[in-house]
């Protein structure tokens, strides 16, 4: 190939390049922001279930959640839990626990949701529930 012919490549090629940035950076700008977090002590729909943080308490490197939770019978309701501390995510532990969640029901429950914090670093807690669409968050820390 001639070298006049590399150029123009070259420079077709870095046209591309900056109108695949154009593009991603238009798709970008018009993503929705974050939802804001919901209250400790304040009920959220998120799909078809309710679900209220009460309480969040951490002790010897454990992290426990007090959740009270209804809406619909469905055997991996509580699944949807996860935690981001300090950047990371940690899933639940203790998920046998007798007052672990686990199944939901129509009618209301209490349950609590344990996560392993010991090897986080720093004191941030972001708690996630997820179920289809939807999502809530909760700042614990």
């Amino acid at each position: 190939m001639k070298t006049r012919t590399l150029l123009l490549l070259a420079l077709a090629c870095g046209l591309a390049i900056m109108l695949a940035g154009a593009v991603f950076l238009f798709q970008l700008a018009g993503q929705d922001d974050v939802s804001e977090a919901v209250p400790i002590g304040e009920p959220v729909d998120v799909g078809d279930l309710t679900i209220e943080v009460e309480a969040a308490d951490e002790a010897d490197g454990v992290l426990s959640v007090g959740i009270r939770i209804a809406g619909v019978d469905d055997p991996d309701g509580a699944a949807g839990f996860r935690l981001i501390a300090s950047g990371r995510p940690i899933a639940p532990v203790d998920t046998d626990a007798p007052d672990a969640c686990a199944a939901t029901t129509v009618a209301e429950s209490v349950c609590v949701v344990r996560f392993d914090v010991s090897s986080a670093d720093g004191s941030s807690r972001v708690l996630f529930y997820e179920r289809g669409e939807e999502q809530a968050r909760w700042v614990l820390s």
